[in-house]
């Protein structure tokens, strides 16, 4: 699941420059990039997965962009923007001449509007109102003048500001559009949604309007005239499609790319790539409902954790490609702690910690047992998956749980049955996975106890008085040599209460494309840099 925050790279093409004051031609041809997943819904208002984001990476934008080498913010929408000595006012001047996708003019208000529904509930964007309740007010200036006003600190009141995706007011204002908001798209980007085949693949087709098509900064993105985004959930299934040209771009996990991508078709047809950046890393884990009965319990968690066969797993699936996780930030970050190590698995500790905690096995079935509230209860629960290629995984689990007597079902769960639970926090546990996230580190969408109403990020209802005082205090901190003594402090308590079993943090980003592909570098510094990608 992947939010505002974790913005997807776009499979975007380099632009032919005709001319400073020329539209650019496009190059022409078509891509296939595999999204991974069925989205939830194409509505921005009202998605909160990675399957979704990446599809409206195509369509939306925001007031400013970011340069990948540098990380420096350059222009987008906005072509000027200040920031008040007092850091409380920003000010952006929007590009005159945008035209959103139907063809009607970008204006200041689309940019307020795309603000205000943040916070209006009946578009459910829970989810990301924790980066924007600093902000005080949101005025148009005139048309292509917006400031935005903050009442408190928080070190990334201009950056999201800046990145806030702004949208059509026109069309989600009106009644007769709202039918058609999981389907519809109207955006101001460089392509246009031209077909869904629900399940199947979306067709993003070049949006000959484009404001960056007379940019000469800008001239070497997005000259593809069409882009497949499907659907594959497994990475079997995928790399069959990517040795069979049906698809151009596939990401992989270790174990693909060691072993799964070896014959002659790989040299012949795909380029495999193995790089580093300094792009945020995400991980996989298991998630544990602090609502639950028994996985509420610290003591529990603690060993369950000391039951996950880390080493194995590596040797298995990884080939020191990643790296262990300590915690709910990725270990290359200035923020991760380095004194927290990674759970150690240790099934005989774990026992005398459920031993301690009165988990015996009092019937002699070889599962543990424990009176809670006066009824005898197994020490048995479920993990909900949506993903079937990480099964393995779990399977070793619960191999391992079952020989010192707890019980673990699995269950794969189609993703918008997933996605309802996880809302609705009709679990026991899950496995998922969390993006990167940004570059800097705010933890409160997902570790503050604020985040767990409605349906916000913190759908395991962790609660920590101290972690959510540190968060506080952080955000308020702009200078990153003070936030990181804090966050260092929130990785560490966070890691100690055990609410999540961490995976794996990437070392390497891993990928193969068709030879079809013609890239100007395999990264930049914070990102592969798809959108400057060709084709032949």
């Amino acid at each position: 699941m992947v939010f505002k925050t974790f913005k997807l790279a776009i499979i975007l093409i380099l632009f032919i420059l005709v001319s400073c004051q020329e539209k650019t031609k496009p190059s022409g041809g078509s891509i296939t990039y595999n999204i991974g997943g069925e989205p939830t819904t194409l509505s921005p208002l009202s998605s909160s997965d990675g399957y979704s984001t990446a599809v409206h990476a195509y369509v939306f934008e925001s007031l400013l962009d970011r340069d990948l080498d540098s990380f420096d913010w350059k222009p987008a929408l906005a072509t000027e923007w200040s920031i008040s000595p007092d850091k409380k006012v920003f000010e952006f001047k929007l590009r005159e001449g945008v035209k959103w996708h139907d063809g009607k003019d970008l204006t200041a208000e689309d940019v307020k509007f795309s603000y205000d529904v943040i916070f209006t509930d009946d578009w459910k964007a829970v989810q990301i109102r924790p980066y924007y309740e600093s902000i005080k007010s949101v005025e148009v200036l005139d048309k292509y003048r917006i400031r935005f006003t903050v009442a408190d600190d928080y070190f990334m009141n201009f950056e999201v500001c800046a990145t806030l995706t702004v949208l059509p007011k026109h069309f989600y204002t009106d009644p007769e559009n709202k039918k058609s908001f999981g389907r519809k798209l109207v955006g101001t980007g460089p392509y246009l949604l031209s077909k869904y085949d629900k399940g199947q693949k979306l067709i993003m087709v070049q949006n000959p309007n484009w404001w960056a098509r007379t940019v000469p900064s800008e001239a070497e993105r997005s000259t593809i005239k069409k882009i497949n985004l499907r659907m594959v959930t497994e990475e079997n299934v995928a790399l069959e499609l990517l040795k069979k040209g049906d698809l151009d771009f596939q990401s992989f996990r270790p174990e693909g790319f060691i072993k799964k991508t070896v014959g002659d078709v790989w040299e012949k047809k795909i380029v495999k790539v193995k790089t580093e950046n300094k792009s945020p890393k995400g991980y996989n884990f298991i998630a544990f409902n602090m609502k639950h009965s028994f996985l509420g319990d610290r003591e529990v968690r603690k060993a369950l954790s000391m039951l996950f066969n880390r080493p194995l797993m590596s040797d298995k699936f990884e080939y020191n490609l990643s790296a262990p996780a300590t915690g709910p930030i990725y270990v290359q970050s200035d923020y991760a702690n380095s004194s927290v190590q990674p759970v150690a698995y240790d099934p005989n500790e774990a026992l005398k910690i459920l031993n301690r905690a009165g988990w015996t096995d009092s019937d002699k079935d070889g599962i543990l047992d424990k009176k809670i509230n006066g009824k005898k209860t197994q020490l048995s629960f479920t993990i909900l998956d949506p993903v079937p290629d990480m099964m393995k995984y779990l399977t070793i689990f619960k191999e391992d749980a079952s020989k010192v007597g707890v019980e673990i079902n699995l269950k794969n769960v189609e993703w918008n049955s997933f996605v309802k639970l996880l809302d609705e926090r009709n679990f026991e546990s899950v496995r998922l996975a969390w993006g990167g996230g940004g570059v800097e580190w705010d933890p409160k969408q997902i570790w503050h106890s604020s985040s767990i109403a409605g349906a916000g990020s913190n759908f395991i209802s962790y609660s920590n008085p101290e972690v959510d005082k540190l968060i506080d205090q952080s955000r308020k901190l702009y200078e990153k040599e003070q936030r990181i003594p804090l966050l260092n402090r929130v990785h560490e308590l966070i890691s100690a209460d055990y609410p999540y079993i961490w995976w794996f943090n990437n070392k390497y980003t891993l990928y193969g494309h068709s030879k079809k592909v013609v890239k100007p570098k395999d990264t930049f510094k914070y990102g592969v840099g798809q959108e400057y990608w060709k084709v032949q």
